[in-house]
């Protein structure tokens, strides 16, 4: 089978998220990468284009200007990874969705909620597909959360609590030539959601998607800790769930001993599970008044998900990287079947606007000294 021809917006030399695209989408082999328009700086486009074998006339200096080429050229690109820091994700995805190229962007949506609105509206009008990479709903254990749930296993949920802690920004990182401190912490290009908008709305998502509850109302109390911060570094947020359901938000990048510590645990009427990120090939469902079950990626009572979601036997871990290859490789289902739409469990334009909708939503309350806000 032809290999769907990929292009890449950012993601040049020393970009983090870039790789960790570019990766996912070999996995598989589904994807391959055909052009690019790597940097905002043509000498580093160029040089991030030649590192990664693109041929130079491939190699774009503009994302504008690469969108009308790829879309004219008989074996131009089927879809673009945009990967820039937020305040270019929609001017980018905007360029390809209206010349009918299906986009993978990387979350959040965009950086302002002006932004969203208008990517909703274009994405609604276009004939290509809007993918976003909320990575951690590839996993496949979080996929049997959701299952359970939906099967009953848990009864009616009556508490959601996430918590994704990090430590890396403990100090004034983005006044010491960290290039992803610098973007991360300037409101003009990641927005005003700091924590809450880089991997607040990661734990936002993740709630959502496994529970099936929609959040109606929130309490926000957000901090800079560090000196001369702009936007905020931790975040403890409240949640009332449809339904009556309560939840527990809790986001940090100043937390030292904490790495990526996503966490999940949802309880109900009946039983509760529990799962951690940092030990993804492992989760514990508890019946109420039974003991504790360990289950295992591929194991016994996998409840036949693992099927197109792992790719090694039970035992040995996947992890960040296939959960990631998983988004593409659904990705790429929908693409070859397009126009017409496979069921699947991609995030989409509908889990941006609600990230955004998140953000807005704690920048709202906690201005107001942790007021219940309705989110949007």
């Amino acid at each position: 089978m032809e290999r769907i021809k990929l292009g890449m917006v950012g993601g040049g030399n020393d970009a983090f998220i870039g790789g960790v695209h570019r990766i996912a989408s070999r996995i598989d082999g589904q994807f391959e990468l055909v052009a690019g328009a790597l940097s905002s700086m043509p000498e580093k486009a160029q040089a991030s284009g030649a590192a990664l074998g693109l041929a130079p006339d491939r190699t774009y200096d503009d994302f504008k200007a690469m969108a009308i080429r790829e879309a004219r050229l008989k074996d131009g690109i089927d879809a673009v990874a945009i990967v820039t820091p937020n305040h270019m994700h929609f001017p980018a995805a905007r360029e390809f969705l209206k010349r009918g190229i299906h986009v993978i962007c990387d979350k959040p949506l965009t950086s302002t909620m002006a932004d969203a609105k208008k990517m909703a509206q274009v994405v609604e009008k276009s004939e290509a597909l809007f993918i976003l990479t909320h990575n951690y709903t590839g996993y496949p254990l979080v996929r049997q959360a959701r299952a359970m749930i939906e099967r009953g296993d848990l009864g009616d949920i009556r508490v959601v609590q996430v918590e994704y802690p990090q430590d890396w920004l403990t100090v004034d990182e983005e006044s010491q030539d960290n290039k992803q401190a610098e973007w991360r912490t300037d409101p003009a290009r990641s927005g005003l959601g700091g924590a809450t908008g880089d991997i607040g709305t990661h734990a936002y998502n993740l709630a959502c998607f496994v529970s099936g509850l929609k959040a109606e109302r929130l309490s926000a109390d957000l901090q800079s800790f560090v000196d001369g911060r702009r936007v905020d570094d931790n975040a403890h947020v409240m949640l009332r769930f449809e339904g009556g359901a309560r939840g527990m938000l809790w986001c940090s990048q100043v937390a030292p001993g904490n790495e990526n510590a996503l966490r999940l645990r949802v309880y109900g009427a009946k039983g509760g599970l529990e799962w951690s990120q940092e030990s993804p090939n492992e989760m514990w469902f508890t019946e109420f008044g039974k003991p504790k079950t360990l289950l295992t990626r591929a194991g016994t009572g996998a409840m036949g998900l693992q099927d197109g979601l792992t790719r090694t036997p039970g035992g040995h871990p996947e992890g960040y990287l296939e959960a990631f290859a998983n988004l593409y490789s659904e990705a790429a289902a929908q693409i070859r079947a397009f126009p017409d739409m496979q069921a699947n469990l991609l995030p989409g334009i509908d889990a941006g606007m609600s990230g955004m909708h998140f953000v807005d939503a704690c920048v709202r309350s906690s201005a107001r000294d942790a007021a219940w806000v309705t989110l949007g």
